[in-house]
């Protein structure tokens, strides 16, 4: 039988050594993240790495406290929560996979960021709040003795200004994915100079309670910046427009990492570190592969208003359309060599994914080259119309991005552009006072036809014309996307 002090040497070595086994499968199944072949996979070896990861505190927890001496009652008060948060939690995921659909994950995916920014700060006022109170909890000495000596005032801090930006933010962010938020009804919130006085108070206030918590109580410093950073969440997301969105999110999701790796710092807990800190370095990767694609910098994102509300601003007027329909297209598709489809956030609207692979599977069989040429930026998140394509089954092969595919448009006899607008705007190259100016864009016009699907000319988020509609080549097919592709499906059938 073991003594307790070689028992706590065996419980820190199997810690470290889990946490160790966690953390590469957290860098493996993102790294898998990378591809859309492997996705899959890594989501599910994150999600592993995870569960492993709160298992190992439940043991901990359990064991820590009959070494300690801390006694039963303090355990059954601890288990209890953490496995029913467990279980909580894991059916809700079970749920929502279930019930939303794979045109709601923007949302969703702004929803989960901003209850991990929610986690993050709920950890750090716990902390606050343990002190002042004089409390003391299992595997929760340490963490206080820190927070008196101030080493840790720092990180809890943070946690708490960054949590709450992200969780406000993300819920903006939801609102206006989802339609609930179209304007900004929350007056002088959200314009700079309100922002940069927020901005400044958080700062001061992370400063102040941290010099506060070496000697006396910061709980009222702490609580007070909680307030201010949630507003400076709202503050900092409500005047960015539709448009960059997708930017938004991967920031958000980067905020959220960092957040959790500050939570790591206080609960002295390295797989937390590492596993925040990966995720907040792939979330700035990302919002500079996004902004990059839109020609952007990132304090133009932020500051810009671009594509706040669509449609109301520009020259819009069209003239020499031509619309074409089911009936018409047929022939030209059965006769074409070659096909290049672009989906646009018109085709998440419609749910139209299943029809599209259909279609496509159609002109397979009929020996044409089929082909899916993907936007960066088209959709309302990062990677949105891959995750489409991937639900309806379409081959990961017929997926190319921008820089893979926009040299084939050429070499396409039809391109059908299914409610893109911005991402195939010729005037990002041909109009230098363009809001989308710079901006790369999938050169469709290329092809020898193009057949753009759209319900009306209305304008993308941009707000101006799209001058690809007027071009001699172009033929305009109005309505809905998943019931024009379902009719030009019946109609090649009927040839």
């Amino acid at each position: 039988m073991f003594t307790p002090t070689l028992a706590a040497l065996d419980a820190t070595l199997i810690e470290q050594v889990v946490y160790m086994v966690s953390a590469f499968f957290f860098v493996t199944g993102l790294k898998k993240l990378t591809k859309v072949k492997t996705a899959r996979a890594g989501n599910r070896m994150a999600s592993i790495a995870m569960l492993v990861a709160v298992l190992m505190t439940v043991y901990l927890v359990a064991f820590k406290g009959q070494v300690h001496g801390d006694g039963l009652e303090a355990i059954k008060a601890s288990l209890p929560w953490m496995i029913g948060g467990l279980v909580v939690g894991g059916l809700i995921g079970i749920f929502l996979a279930k019930k939303v659909e794979m045109t709601e994950m923007p949302e969703l995916v702004a929803f989960f960021n901003g209850m991990g920014g929610a986690s993050s700060l709920f950890v750090a006022l716990a902390t606050v709040v343990a002190f002042g109170s004089g409390a003391d909890s299992i595997g929760a000495n340490e963490t206080l003795a820190a927070f008196k000596g101030g080493d840790i005032s720092l990180s809890i801090g943070l946690s708490i200004l960054i949590g709450s930006v992200t969780l406000t933010g993300s819920l903006v962010a939801y609102a206006k994915l989802s339609g609930k938020m179209r304007k900004n009804r929350f007056g002088p919130v959200g314009t700079p100079a309100f922002n940069i006085v927020l901005a400044l108070a958080a700062v001061g206030l992370v400063v102040f309670g941290g010099f506060l918590a070496a000697g006396t109580m910061s709980t009222p410093a702490f609580l007070l910046l909680t307030a201010v950073a949630l507003l400076l969440g709202v503050g900092l997301v409500v005047p960015i427009g539709g448009a960059d969105m997708p930017v938004v999110i991967s920031l958000l999701n980067s905020y959220s990492g960092i957040a959790a790796a500050m939570t790591g710092f206080i609960l002295h807990n390295n797989l937390l570190i590492v596993a925040g800190m990966l995720v907040g370095a792939a979330g700035l990767i990302l919002t500079q592969i996004m902004c990059k694609a839109m020609n952007r910098s990132l304090s133009n994102v932020l500051f810009a208003k671009f594509g706040e509300e669509s449609g109301e601003k520009g020259d819009t007027e069209y003239t020499g359309v031509t619309s074409t329909s089911a009936e018409e297209l047929a022939p030209l598709l059965e006769a074409a060599s070659r096909v290049i489809i672009v989906p646009g956030y018109g085709l998440a609207v419609a749910q139209a994914q299943h029809k599209c692979r259909e279609l496509g599977d159609l002109l397979e069989k009929k020996g044409i080259d089929v082909s899916y040429g993907i936007h960066p930026v088209a959709g309302r998140m990062p990677g949105h119309m891959n995750v489409l394509l991937a639900e309806a089954d379409v081959d990961y092969d017929q997926l190319f991005d921008l820089d893979q595919i926009n040299g084939e448009f050429k070499n396409a006899d039809i391109a059908i552009v299914l409610g893109a607008n911005d991402v195939c705007n010729p005037e990002a190259y041909d109009n230098p006072t363009s809001p989308i100016a710079g901006m790369p864009v999938l050169n469709v016009w290329e092809a020898q036809t193009v057949v753009v699907i759209k319900r009306s000319l209305s304008p993308g988020y941009a707000g101006i014309k799209n001058p690809l509609f007027e071009r001699p080549n172009c033929l305009m097919y109005f309505g809905d996307a998943k019931q024009a592709l379902e009719d030009m499906v019946t109609e090649f059938k009927d040839l």
